[in-house]
């Protein structure tokens, strides 16, 4: 009896060469643009809407106790817009993903702890938490396997 170390996806890699390779490689290259722009939307635009609407963004900071909201929007800002047109453009993308991955936890943990609101509010923010959760792991798989070859800098 025979014992077959082949994997299936080294029996893949075998069976599908050439031309169906070069197709597939391409659906993945394309996928992994289209990923990064979705991910990369909410933190643009979450970023455009605490600039364009500074005073509710400090406003909504004060009502969940954060220390000089006027000083702590600006970094908040900064990482969702700098972060997202990274993850877009594919430069230093694992590093954006990295950073947007820090301030997704932490502004999870500070906006959306279900646990601890009104009964009235916990599915909302169940659902924001949950939100959050997806994110973190697409920006995760971002910094397992970087942009992808469609991108600034690979």
């Amino acid at each position: 009896m025979s014992t077959n170390t082949t994997t299936r996806s080294q029996q893949h890699t075998r069976v599908g060469s050439g031309a169906r390779q070069a197709a597939t490689a391409g659906v993945y290259d394309w996928a992994a643009l289209i990923g990064r722009i979705g991910l990369a939307a909410i933190f643009l635009w979450s970023g455009y809407g605490k600039l364009a609407h500074m005073d509710l963004s400090i406003g909504y900071m004060k009502a969940y106790g954060i220390p000089a909201p006027e000083l702590m929007i600006w970094p908040a800002l900064l990482t969702e817009l700098i972060g997202g047109a990274m993850l877009v453009i594919g430069w230093k993308a694992r590093w954006a993903a990295v950073a947007l991955a820090l301030f997704t936890v932490a502004a999870t943990l500070l906006f959306h702890a279900y646990w601890g609101v009104p009964a009235d509010q916990v599915l909302a923010q169940q659902i924001q938490f949950m939100k959050n959760l997806a994110m973190l792991g697409g920006l995760l798989g971002v910094f397992a396997h970087g942009a992808g070859r469609i991108a600034l800098e690979r």
